[in-house]
């Protein structure tokens, strides 16, 4: 009979080093001869900046933590206490009294700021640990699923997030869970019972985004509270992702702090890992002029962004959408400026620049034709991981 620890066996060997900043890098293929195309696909082409996926130390951190936390899980099927505790999941589904025999505290918090790269990062660590597959034993026949990923619901309905992760389960493996629990119109206390089935049974690792959504609702303690159960009842690890708003919620109670533990970030510094973010977004102009990056406008994007990831990609993205319908076709502090002032008006009362630029900042070192960049010059680009 298949334990657990063989069912981790089957998870694709951790990674470490160059090996896993290769494995998390997106890079979209670069073609230079679309620069010299007409203005509508240079603009569909453009879109490829926002799945450029610069792997950061923040990364490679929650990759390390989402691995563990599913090896941990995986390794807590098919023991004994998970076969006692399927016995207790049955009881508690059919609105019996049960007792959680498993127990457990794996359930941490990625608390970070808005816009900083946290979904795209535990969207890239999850594809790399599972290889968007489902594991699947023999002796006995079972089917897990390694990461399933919800969203907390608005309202931080216990009901709804249960009823979503029946859904999800049921998408992964064709299976009839939501159904089933609608035709019985299970209530909440029931549907633990039943999720906390399926989760022992079909579950590595619950990721629940948008954690955040439990701090002005009534019911967010529930939520949690509801979370813990499932914990205990299953042995899965669970992983909640919010903004910094949350951490309040989190330090307002001993029972609420020790089940949130875990990785905190902000925006990035102004270091060498944003020097590079910024280089790789430049090498993918499609403008008829190509324009080197300069420390003047890394420092720019800097001062205009605050250092969120999302918000630097925007204005690279629209500075060339601006200068492709205007007919300017260059990347300069001027169609940058322009991107900032009628793009991104509704974020400037959070991203207030500290220095002012008199004149041009953005000389280039030299222009080039658009068709003159090779993709070599994008491969150099982006082969540049030495900040890590």
């Amino acid at each position: 009979m298949i334990n657990g620890y063989d069912m981790a066996a089957k998870l694709p060997e951790m990674k470490s080093g160059k090996e896993l900043i290769s494995g998390l890098s997106v890079f979209p293929e670069y073609k230079e001869f679309i620069c010299r195309s007409n203005p509508a696909k240079r603009l569909m082409a453009l879109s490829d900046l926002y799945r450029v996926y610069v792997p950061s130390p923040m990364s490679i951190e929650i990759y390390s933590k989402l691995y563990l936390a599913l090896l941990r899980s995986l390794q807590k099927k098919r023991t004994k206490l998970s076969v006692m505790q399927q016995n207790e999941n049955f009881r508690a589904a059919r609105n019996e009294e049960y007792t959680s025999i498993m127990g457990g505290s794996d359930s941490f918090t990625i608390i970070g700021t808005s816009g900083i790269g946290k979904s795209s990062a535990i969207s890239r660590a999850v594809t790399l640990i599972t290889e968007n597959r489902i594991i699947e034993t023999e002796k006995p026949f079972a089917k897990i699923i390694p990461c399933v990923t919800v969203q907390c619901p608005f309202d931080s309905s216990v009901k709804g997030l249960l009823i979503e992760i029946l859904r999800k389960v049921d998408e992964e493996l064709d299976s009839n869970y939501y159904q089933n629990a609608l035709r019985a119109r299970a209530t909440t206390d029931m549907l633990i019972g039943s999720v906390s089935q399926v989760a022992l049974n079909h579950i590595g690792l619950l990721i629940v985004d948008e954690i955040q959504n439990v701090v002005n609702s009534k019911s967010g303690k529930s939520l949690i509270g509801a979370l813990t159960q499932l914990i205990n009842n299953s042995g899965i690890s669970i992983c909640m992702v919010g903004t910094p708003e949350c951490v309040l919620f989190f330090e307002s109670a001993m029972q609420l702090a020790r089940r949130s533990l875990g990785l905190q970030y902000g925006a990035m510094d102004y270091d060498a890992y944003f020097e590079s973010f910024c280089k790789v977004l430049f090498k993918y102009q499609f403008l008829k002029n190509y324009t080197d990056i300069t420390p003047a406008i890394m420092e720019w994007l800097y001062e205009h962004s605050a250092g969120i990831a999302s918000v630097v990609v925007s204005l690279v993205h629209d500075a060339q959408e601006i200068a492709i319908l205007t007919g300017k076709e260059t990347l300069s502090i001027e169609t940058l400026n322009e991107a900032y002032q009628r793009r991104l008006s509704l974020l400037h009362e959070y991203i207030q620049p500290t220095i002012r630029h008199g004149g041009q900042t953005s000389k280039p070192k030299k222009k080039l034709t658009a068709a003159s960049m090779t993709k070599k010059d994008v491969k150099n680009e982006t082969a540049d991981t030495s900040y890590i």
